[in-house]
């Protein structure tokens, strides 16, 4: 693990250099404590795959003496924390309209969408973090022979529900919104509404299991407004 100074006013806790589910556990376990028991001074956290930013006041609290009381509290949490666990299955149409970037994906990979399908449907994801929108899963576990470069100029306008693949990523866009992943199918799942008790329906730690249906059932799930999601 290593500390180093973000600016004059935060710190970065680093966990290591690669992406892996028990690197990412210490992360998260870190913030978690942070989270429970506050260090006074600290004013907000953002974690990622391997490391933890930790923003704090200058006036509250030394730059030195909270990264001796982090470097403390990662070493009492080691990788153990609460959050996680839960496995969600999300519907995907993979077809026509919900999936404009198929065909493109397919003759990158060589791989028959049919083909394709499969092959992204059979990971089970884990949930490393969420970012970039309220609700977007960075996710791991992508078929490498999967991975795509993302477009070389960004759509302005992504449908909430897309499914994409971005280089080693693939994930969910969870509002409408500009954005440059391969776009490979759509789900009528909400996977973030603030209008819900719990908006977002998964959390860090959580895996994504993505199945497909038809752009029939599709279409039925939104009728019926079963978009949900499956625990």
């Amino acid at each position: 693990m290593e500390i180093y100074p973000a600016g004059d006013c935060a710190l970065c806790v680093e966990f290591g250099e690669t992406i892996a589910p028990e690197i990412n556990d210490r992360v998260h376990a870190l913030a978690e404590s942070l989270r429970l028991r506050p260090i006074p001074g600290v004013r907000d956290m953002a974690p990622a795959y391997a490391s933890l930013l930790v923003c704090f006041d200058p006036l509250r609290v030394s730059s030195r003496r909270l990264a001796a009381r982090l470097k403390n509290r990662a070493a009492k949490t080691g990788g153990a924390f609460s959050g996680g666990g839960n496995t969600v299955r999300i519907p995907v149409c993979y077809e026509g309209d919900f999936a404009p970037d198929m065909e493109a994906v397919s003759r990158y990979t060589g791989f028959s969408p049919a083909e394709l399908i499969a092959r992204h449907t059979k990971p089970e994801y884990r949930i490393y973090m969420l970012g970039f929108l309220p609700g977007f899963p960075y996710l791991g576990g992508l078929d490498p022979a999967l991975e795509t470069p993302r477009l070389a100029a960004p759509r302005t306008r992504i449908p909430a529900g897309s499914v994409g693949i971005g280089g080693a990523q693939t994930g969910i866009y969870p509002l409408e919104s500009p954005g440059g992943w391969r776009l490979i199918g759509r789900t009528p799942v909400k996977v973030y509404d603030p209008r819900r008790a719990e908006p977002f329906m998964y959390r860090t730690g959580d895996t994504i299991v993505f199945y497909p249906v038809s752009p029939a059932e599709y279409e039925a799930l939104v009728r019926g407004g079963e978009t949900g999601g499956e625990r």
